[in-house]
């Protein structure tokens, strides 16, 4: 059995024990205090303590053995508000349905990274919450030894209850929660950790703990939350490369229910942005009335002038420190131009970002040299929950609910805004409608925060479809040119990946196939730009994997090798004489995924008349996954017939929603495929709603979707967006066995040649 210290690194976890109304309480620096709602008796297993103790951040366990944790991480989707309690309950050795969880409000001073995103919210709560659980366990174990005046080694639990099997005694967590008060565990008190053979919640399917809300309709989200005297508010915003030159609002203002029309500043000119004070324009028209619907109308009569904006520029704070200058350059920008620009970049010196031996000349010296080039669009979030947002301002302070998942990175730039005190404002952390990395970008906090502020009323800013998509963060416009050089023997012997974008390349320089190669070059380059890009779902590996594994088939076909059979090698090349020494991959690993879904998908098998197969491989958010994508054609259109996937995260902790996250991502990534493009024409989205940005259908998803874990003892990793990349590739792959043609653009759609090779 594992044993760790109650002290974890800089912050311990553990702060204080205690007792209060019976109940005991230990607390942790990133748990919030918070009262327990009131469940229905035919949702618990027990009826609730009478009365609940709080500390600043803890666990709780009520006199009758009812655990509530407080869940640290906003909720969009990805599980963790089930998961994280799940790994408590494991520790801690009690029945699940004596847990009850919590959405715990932002609150920096008792939350350790309050942060949805990256694929890190199990990852990072793991170590914590295990120790969490163990702890309150061991303590519970020593009441017991105390009680009964026995050795704490002759005591087992199980589901809540304690036993002492030499005498047959047993007590139950809730009756000894008041003797646990003389408990005291040293700081760097040892306690054990289960081994993960023994585990019974963890790797168990467990019900999404907020799923009777939500098919019972009951308020979860921001634009549910009704507040007395609360009024509506809409933005009006210029295309890129524009700004505000005047607002008639004479007739808005004239209208039904319109309490007043302005224009707003959300920044400062002096303010020094962090990583997520991502926004176009700080400068807005607002229109406020009493109602959504008399809002809108009113906004359509406003009456807006832009002009055109110069050159400028803003210090912005990096995401893993140090500062940048971000220079945003006037102009009115199209797709076409974009084009322009990148394939004239291709052509000029990039950065290097990884050398590996002599490529120059190694491709001197090719007896033949394969070079394609890659590209891909903007791309919109789409969430369906459009950006809106509740603020009630006062003189001294501000209380905000919305949808957002990087609250701490909001909060610094809403107090400097507002000029309050941090501690002063307050967000509330509602359930999202979807997020794909465009709710970490706390904009529209910003906007009704300083709306209600002049107004003097709480507000509830509310975006349409139109300004969700069109005033948007956007996923980057891309391009990769690839090169492989072979040798008079097949062999290979150079690669060159040379990744550019607007306004940033893609290229992971260390990801695989780096340190496969003996002579490999990696390079990059980035070009300013005035429209808003920021995360979206595994940012710049959602384009670069479905490149890398094109290319791949492409060259595995050359080489006349089977496609695994050429990743295998290349990784074999990894595991037994690397090339280099800042890989970010195990290979080890890598080769694992593509070894169960070549058995799991019957690779060896060959193709079945009439279905073609694609396979893909990648590694991003410190997990891997592989996929087979099989379809069929009818006439010219592609059927998604079945997807195979061998996915390696780690200890999965919940089975049913690993596997619905893998199937979300792969639904996604072939929408995306397919069809996914947002272009421009001088400054203005050219999609506005989806009667013309297309989306994947339900008739066009895959008929089956087969999901494999690697199963192994690991930590658990990302798995929110790793199944995401890989499906680009593989499809793309498979449409090359179906009609004999390569795609070399994104959406797979637009039959277009490669700008380059």
């Amino acid at each position: 059995m594992t044993r760790v210290k109650t002290n974890i690194g800089r912050r311990a976890f553990i702060k204080n024990t205690g007792l209060a109304s019976g109940g005991l309480i230990i607390g942790f620096s990133w748990l919030n205090s918070c009262k327990p709602k009131a469940i229905p008796e035919e949702d618990m297993a027990l009826e609730m303590p009478k009365e609940w103790s709080e500390f600043n951040s803890y666990i709780k366990i009520g006199e009758n053995g009812v655990v509530t944790l407080m869940a640290p991480n906003p909720e969009f989707g990805s599980n963790v508000k089930t998961s994280l309690p799940m790994i408590l309950a494991e520790e801690l050795d009690i029945d699940w349905k004596m847990v009850i969880v919590e959405q715990a409000n932002f609150h920096p001073e008792k939350f350790d990274r309050q942060f949805t995103g990256g694929s890190q919210g199990v990852r990072r709560g793991w170590p914590g919450l295990r120790v969490a659980g163990a702890t309150a366990r061991q303590m519970l174990l020593l009441a017991a030894a105390q009680k009964w005046n026995v050795p704490l080694s002759e005591l087992t639990t199980d589901m809540g209850t304690v036993f002492h099997e030499a005498s047959g005694q047993q007590v139950s967590y809730g009756d000894l929660a008041a003797l646990a008060q003389n408990i005291t565990l040293p700081e760097d008190e040892e306690v054990p950790l289960k081994k993960v053979s023994d585990f019974k919640i963890v790797g168990s399917s467990k019900k999404n703990v907020d799923t009777k809300d939500i098919i019972t309709g009951k308020p979860l989200f921001t634009m549910d939350l009704q507040e007395e005297g609360m009024l509506t508010a809409m933005v009006a915003i210029p295309p890129f490369g524009m700004k505000i030159k005047s607002v008639n609002a004479s007739v808005a203002k004239s209208m039904p229910g319109i309490k007043d029309v302005f224009t707003i500043k959300t920044l400062q000119e002096d303010y020094e942005r962090n990583f997520f004070d991502t926004a176009s324009h700080t400068e807005l028209a607002v229109v406020v009335g009493n109602s959504t619907w008399e809002v809108l109308q009113a906004k359509k009569a406003l009456k807006t002038e832009w002009e055109e904006i110069t050159d400028s520029e803003f210090v912005m704070a990096g995401f893993r420190g140090g500062k940048t200058t971000v220079k945003v350059p006037a102009g009115l920008e199209s797709t076409e131009t974009h084009n322009l620009r990148m394939e004239e970049m291709s052509q000029k010196k990039a950065d290097v970002l990884r050398r590996d031996g002599n490529p120059e000349k190694a491709f001197k010296n090719a007896d033949k040299i394969l070079e394609r080039t890659y590209t891909a669009p903007y791309l919109a979030h789409n969430c369906m929950e459009p950006v809106n947002c509740f603020a009630h301002v006062t003189e001294t302070e501000a209380v905000l609910y919305a949808p957002i998942q990087a609250p701490e990175m909001i909060s610094g730039t809403l107090a400097s805004r507002l000029e309050l005190p941090e501690e002063n404002v307050h967000i509330n952390l509602t359930r999202m409608g979807g997020g794909f990395g465009q709710r970490a970008y706390g904009h529209h906090l910003v906007e009704a925060a300083v709306i209600s502020q002049k107004i003097k009323a709480p507000v509830k800013l509310m975006y349409t479809r139109e300004d969700d998509m069109t005033c948007g963060i956007y996923r980057p416009t891309y391009t990769a040119t690839y090169r492989a050089a072979l040798d008079k023997d097949n062999n290979l012997i150079g690669f060159h990946v040379r990744g550019g974008g607007i306004p940033e390349h893609p290229v992971a320089a260390n990801r695989f196939p780096a340190g496969t190669v003996d002579n490999y070059l990696a390079e990059g380059w980035a070009l300013e730009s005035n429209i808003t890009i920021g995360a979206f779902r595994a940012p710049r590996s959602n384009f670069i994997a479905g490149a890398e594994q094109s290319f791949l088939d492409e060259l595995a076909e050359l080489m006349g090798k089977d496609p695994i059979d050429f990743r295998l090698e290349l990784l074999e090349r990894a595991i037994e004489n690397p090339v280099g020494e800042n890989n970010d991959y195990e290979a080890e690993r890598y080769a694992g995924v593509l070894k169960l879904v070549r058995e799991k998908s019957g690779w060896d098998t060959g193709e079945k008349p009439g279905i073609h197969r694609g396979v893909s491989a990648y590694f991003c958010h410190n997990s891997y996954v592989a996929q087979v994508l099989e379809l069929s054609m009818d006439g010219q259109t592609p059927k998604m017939e079945k997807v195979t996937a061998a996915i390696d995260c780690g200890i999965v902790i919940n089975p049913d929603f690993a596997i619905n996250m893998a199937e979300g991502g792969i639904v996604d990534g072939i929408g995306n495929a397919l069809f996914g493009e947002m272009s421009f024409t001088n400054g203005v989205p050219d999609h506005k709603n989806f009667d013309t940005y297309r989306m994947i259908r339900y008739s066009e998803a895959p008929k089956t979707i087969d999901v494999h874990f690697v199963q192994n003892e690991i930590d658990p990793t990302g798995l929110g967006e790793p199944p995401f990349p890989p499906i680009f590739g593989a499809l793309a792959n498979a449409l090359f066995k179906a009609t004999g043609r390569r795609h070399y653009r994104q959406p797979f759609t637009v039959d277009k040649p490669p700008l380059v090779g």
